[in-house]
């Protein structure tokens, strides 16, 4: 990331999963994950949120981080109380899973997205209340017929170390003094920077820091008291006193068994594996030695409490800065715990990301297909076989800014026709933006286009291969054109991607938010994608496109007997025609109509930025007409 960076088993289970747990040791690292019969997430459509940012059911856990601080608006204002408030709303959209930043406690200038943990043990208190826990939330969820994918991060932890683990030596920040000498007066946090919402104004009771840390957990919350600062001598707090004492680390100084010591990325390190595997992406994300033992049993033991309240689905981030054997080892680990269990991962390039199948900047051991991969050559994804984790989409996400952001599907083709690398490409994560990047400029906004720019794209991700995602807000273009991060050295959260979202949900405005036309055109995808197996699960063949339009075919015939001819336009109306596909009765989804394919070919129109969505034998129109969808 850029700025990051009970429903119980029975008995029997546990005991089944702790002997596969024990048998999994002996695997290989590379052994393939093997998947189970109990259910597909191919089946599913995801509607992914920023658990802190969507939705506030409980002010009272309420909380701002001491950086970019707007009154009225705390960074950590939405809630699991918010969250189960909404899933009448996320289901009534066609949405079957929720994906949520990391639940796990964080700690951090600007933790509110849950990329900075401190304690996975722990569920953060900012995110709970009383009959509204993580726990509550799933089983909510679940009563609704929808599925929890839970955000893991294994490769850092926050700059505070590992509650009750591994300390990082810092100076308490409510010692903290900048230059001049002045109190702070930065909101909440009047006096000094220490934790507003604590009685002594500290944010890290670690159990393993040393005694003159510990001995300020309990008084002094105004942070006057002299502390003698064991690395230099010097008496805190002091005026213009070295900032990194508070804020900053010495990786030559960390612990070796928790963390690496190979210092800070920077310039090509990005494109380089031993870098970006071995180095820490910034300061608030120091990176775990994930290959140590301890490390795997930590991380490891707290993400099966996790499986054990019922999650369904893993995302796993930052995949390229952990080497393919020793991420597989934490995936095959929580996939034998739990069989059922899809991970799929982030693994972001901004283009193709082929690797050294096409000269990219950087070798294919850093590529999303490596990790979806088991082989050992970096030019022949064949030389092994399918790993079972599988990864957000970035390559098709990269052409966006160049076509479709132009009013044009060109270049799509060659992605497509790459589709034979990735272990299976029908499992793909797809995605038009989400919380790090958007597909305009240089990838850091929301979507700024025309709005049949965007329907455009949904018609493409929600027929062909692949799982969509959709990020809150999209189907209503929520913050249009903002960064979606923070840009500028003043932003604060409600001028970016990650504004808070309650406001498009109360009573007086949830009106204007489904009347978006957005709003119905992706409720009815999903309500097509639903009933159209091909749609789910099919590999894509037959692929043309040529700029204001293109073709595929879904043959799923062996599996659920499903087979659709898919045409989309964008721009202006199109005349499509398919050869080769199989003869019979076409309905289409989109206007009802009807007509027979003979000798291997079919023809039809489709209006702009439309679709004709034709099934072999299929049940006729799904759903109502709207902007996008339409005769």
């Amino acid at each position: 990331m850029f700025d990051k960076y009970q429903a119980r088993r029975t008995y029997s289970l546990a005991v089944i999963a702790g002997l596969l747990f024990s048998l999994t040791k002996a695997f290989p690292a590379e052994a393939a994950v093997q998947g189970s019969s109990e259910g597909d997430f191919r089946d599913e459509t995801i509607y992914f949120v920023i658990t802190s940012r969507f939705y506030d059911g409980d002010e009272s856990n309420n909380y701002y981080n001491r950086d970019r601080i707007e009154i009225g608006d705390p960074h950590w204002r939405g809630d699991f109380k918010g969250l189960i408030s909404q899933l009448d709303y996320i289901r009534e959209l066609g949405f079957s899973a929720i994906w949520i930043t990391p639940p796990i406690e964080n700690r951090s200038g600007l933790d509110y997205h849950g990329y900075h943990g401190y304690d996975w043990n722990r569920v953060d208190p900012r995110l709970e209340s009383p009959g509204a826990t993580y726990a509550d939330f799933i089983a909510a969820a679940h009563a609704k017929g929808i599925k929890v994918i839970q955000d893991v991060v294994i490769n850092h932890s926050s700059q505070y170390g590992i509650r009750d683990q591994v300390w990082i030596d810092h100076l308490p920040i409510k010692y903290y003094r900048p230059q001049g000498g002045a109190p702070v007066r930065n909101g909440p946090y009047l006096g000094n920077l220490g934790d507003y919402r604590s009685t002594n104004r500290m944010d890290d009771d670690n159990s393993v820091a040393p005694s003159w840390y510990r001995e300020r957990l309990n008084r002094d919350p105004n942070g006057v008291e002299p502390l003698v600062d064991p690395l230099s001598g010097v008496v805190v707090p002091s005026a213009g006193y070295n900032p990194n004492r508070f804020f900053g680390l010495d990786a030559q100084k960390l612990d070796a068994r928790w963390y690496h010591r190979d210092g800070f990325m920077a310039g090509g390190d990005w494109e380089n594996p031993w870098a970006l595997q071995h180095k820490h992406m910034a300061g608030d994300t120091i990176d775990l030695a994930t290959e140590n033992q301890n490390v795997k049993d930590y991380l490891n033991t707290a993400i099966h409490k996790y499986l054990d309240m019922g999650i369904d689905a893993i995302r796993l981030d930052t995949v390229k800065h952990v080497e393919r054997s020793n991420l597989l080892e934490y995936v095959n680990n929580w996939k034998t715990y739990k069989p059922s269990l899809f991970v799929f991962g982030e693994c972001l390039v901004k283009g193709l990301g082929f690797g050294d199948l096409s000269g990219d900047n950087a070798p294919s051991d850093i590529r999303p297909w490596w990790y979806t991969r088991l082989g050992t050559d970096t030019r022949n994804p064949n030389s092994g076989g399918d790993s079972g984790f599988s990864v957000l989409d970035f390559s098709l996400f990269s052409t966006f800014r160049d076509n479709v952001t132009r009013g044009s599907f060109s270049g799509l083709g060659q992605v497509f026709s790459m589709d034979w690398i990735y272990g299976d490409a029908t499992r793909l994560v797809t995605f038009f933006q989400n919380h790090d990047v958007g597909p305009d400029n240089d990838f850091k906004y929301r979507f700024r286009g025309e709005t049949w720019m965007a329907a455009s794209v949904y018609n493409l991700l929600w027929t062909i291969r692949g799982i969509p995602a959709l990020y809150y807000g999209e189907e209503i273009e929520f913050q249009k054109g903002a960064c979606q991060d923070i840009c500028g050295n003043n932003d604060v959260l409600s001028q970016t991607g990650r504004a808070y979202f309650g406001k498009n949900l109360e009573p007086d405005t949830i009106g204007k938010t489904k009347s978006h036309p957005l709003w119905s055109h992706i409720r009815r995808l999903n309500q097509i994608r639903r009933r159209v197996p091909a749609l789910r699960r099919a590999p894509v063949t037959d692929f043309v496109e040529w700029g204001s339009g293109l073709h595929f075919v879904r043959d799923d015939r062996s599996g659920s007997g499903s087979y659709a001819v898919v045409g989309l336009a964008i721009g202006n109306d199109q005349w499509i025609s398919v050869d080769n596909v199989a003869d019979g009765i076409y309905r289409d989804a989109v206007t009802g109509n009807e007509i027979r394919a003979d000798g291997g070919k079919i023809q039809f129109p489709v209006r702009g930025n439309s679709a004709g969505i034709w099934v072999l034998d299929g049940p006729g129109k799904i759903g109502a007409d709207g902007a996008f969808l339409h005769p």
